[in-house]
């Protein structure tokens, strides 16, 4: 964008045969390219409405600029103005500056809007010369192709190449078929283990309402878990555990084109802000929303984007879209704004201001007790933490996963109040469920470390959690210390080095290295970790008193 800034000042200033044209034909107004110049400006520093308002002050100049129209539609698309994008694509004259990938797309979409899927087919034509240009291009010249054939000679007769994404696409078009193979290809979708495919759930289920299967979708409500579900799937249990099931076909319709478009588009979406390009996934979720602009539960992904660049203005007012009567939508959007809240101000105001939110719930879901539960020990709330994290368990299975991780996380709070017989029994219950589960074993073993308390069963323990987590830094750091705790030094070494290595802002990991550094007499190594540790932000006064300590005494006099 720079280059091109830098490219558009010099053609002011040597005044291009294009301009002495335009000001041939309606005398030429300096003003016009001031705004056109602060639009671009506003547009690199990310200040898009600012942009917009000097891109519609001139628009006088989108006959005489080739790439005027382009960026004027990327800024309406990102300001959601998807209708008035198309409408400018659809007036300009197309042969200057108007034949660019997003401008044909929209007209594309203009035209299956309207169920023109014929017209569609021959504008797509104008799309295939750019498919080449990038990965994303051609995966949505490719199957925006597939959706169009669908639209006309109904039925999928999909060219898989493109992995996962081919077999969504084939789910979501044996939908729009009625197709008998919809529910396995969803479910195939829904159980993969080697990726989170479930928010096809919603689609899914969906389907099944559609189909009056009620019986189904009841029975696969109660294997949704309550607690570690997406937002989405979350909110479809909670709708079904409340026989809201039209909710379901009320955002979605598998035989609604302008629906499954839309659900492509939130995936392309999506690919963007995986690779932190916000731009085109704001550009794209906007497309979505306007093909389908009922499940705007997709907009969390937008709110998220602006978060992400600390644009949270436009952050804060795209959360305020979601109803309270989707109670966990409504929850999210009041934790998120929370959350700003605490960046923007303090983390007072932000508990006031989830705490005076909550007085509108009047049947917290469980997710909902378990979140407060959360949030109460992240502000170090410890005994009301542990009031909504038993009223979280009495909702919930006592042999789940969920009900296991209520417990390390009650067990953890009790642990902080130093109330450790409690600690004890809620953790040693939760691996009794989860035998394995390495970051339940090694709070327990480095709480038992940190007491002196049954070293040898900890360091058992410790290993067994490294075994599932070898990468992990705390977890890796505690095993070092249990080596540690035995005067294993040279076994010590290895694993706090390694932890320091994966996390070197930690200042516990800095901490405990520069202790067995200490022990193995490399004195200077380890004054240079305990400064370390002494400088991190994320130190706690506890810790500097310590490490002060072994700066002027070292270990030897330290008692």
């Amino acid at each position: 964008m720079f280059l091109k800034i830098f490219c558009f000042i010099i053609l002011i200033l040597y005044q291009t045969n294009l301009y002495s044209k335009a000001a041939n034909e309606k005398e030429f107004n300096q003003k016009y390219l001031s705004n056109y110049l602060s639009a671009l400006l506003s547009f690199d520093n990310q200040k898009n409405n600012d942009a917009l308002k000097f891109f519609e002050n001139s628009k006088i100049l989108i006959q005489s600029h080739d790439s005027f129209l382009q960026e004027y539609v990327f800024s309406l698309l990102l300001d959601g103005q998807v209708k008035k994008a198309i409408k400018q694509v659809k007036y300009s004259n197309t042969s200057i500056g108007g034949d660019f990938f997003e401008g044909n797309l929209l007209l594309i979409l203009d035209s299956i809007n309207k169920k023109k899927f014929k017209q569609a087919a021959l504008k797509l034509k104008k799309l295939e010369k750019f498919k080449e240009d990038d990965s994303y291009k051609f995966i949505i010249y490719s199957s925006l192709k597939s959706y169009i054939d669908l639209f006309i000679y109904k039925k999928s007769d999909i060219v898989e190449q493109f992995g996962k994404l081919d077999l969504i696409n084939i789910a979501f078009q044996n939908c729009y078929l009625n197709s008998k193979k919809t529910e396995p290809y969803f479910l195939n979708l829904i159980n993969d283990p080697q990726s989170d495919y479930s928010r096809y759930t919603f689609f899914y289920l969906s389907n099944e309402v559609s189909n009056n299967d009620f019986a189904t979708v009841d029975n696969f409500a109660d294997t949704i878990d309550p607690l570690r579900s997406s937002l989405l799937i979350s909110q479809v249990k909670k709708w079904i555990d409340e026989k809201k099931y039209k909710k379901l076909t009320q955002h979605f319709s598998c035989q609604n084109e302008n629906d499954i478009l839309a659900e492509f588009f939130f995936l392309i979406s999506n690919f963007y802000s995986s690779q932190n390009r916000f731009d085109y996934s704001n550009i794209y979720l906007n497309i979505s929303n306007y093909l389908n602009p009922k499940f705007y539960f997709n907009l969390s992904l937008i709110a998220e984007n602006y978060q992400s660049n600390n644009n949270y203005d436009l952050a804060k007012k795209t959360f305020e879209k979601f109803d309270d009567k989707d109670e966990i939508f409504f929850w999210y959007k009041t934790k998120k704004i929370a959350r700003i809240i605490a960046e923007e101000e303090n983390y007072d105001a932000s508990l006031n201001y989830i705490l005076k939110n909550l007085e509108k719930f009047n049947n917290k879901s469980t997710k909902m007790i378990y979140d407060l539960a959360n949030i109460y020990k992240n502000f170090k709330k410890y005994d009301e933490a542990i009031n909504y994290y038993t009223l979280a368990l009495k909702n919930l299975d006592k042999n789940s996963m969920a009900y296991a991780d209520v417990l390390y996380r009650r067990g953890g709070a009790y642990e902080r109040l130093k109330n450790y017989d409690l600690a004890d029994k809620d953790l040693l219950n939760s691996i009794k469920i989860r035998p394995d589960e390495p970051y339940t074993l090694n709070y327990l073993a480095y709480s038992w470390l940190e007491r002196g308390y049954k070293i040898e069963e900890a360091i058992k323990m410790l290993n067994q959690a490294y075994k599932g987590k070898e990468d992990d830094p705390y977890i890796t750091d505690s095993v070092g210390w249990g080596y540690y705790l035995t005067g294993n030094y040279i076994e010590a070494e290895k694993y706090l080095r390694k932890a320091v290595e994966l996390l070197p802002s930690d200042p516990v990991a800095s901490d405990h290295y520069g202790d067995v550094l200490w022990q193995l007499n490399r004195k200077i190594q380890a004054n240079y970790f305990w400064k370390s540790a002494l400088n991190s932000d994320e130190a706690d006064e506890e810790l500097k008193i310590k490490v002060k300590e072994k700066l002027y005494n070292g270990l030897n006099n330290n008692s």
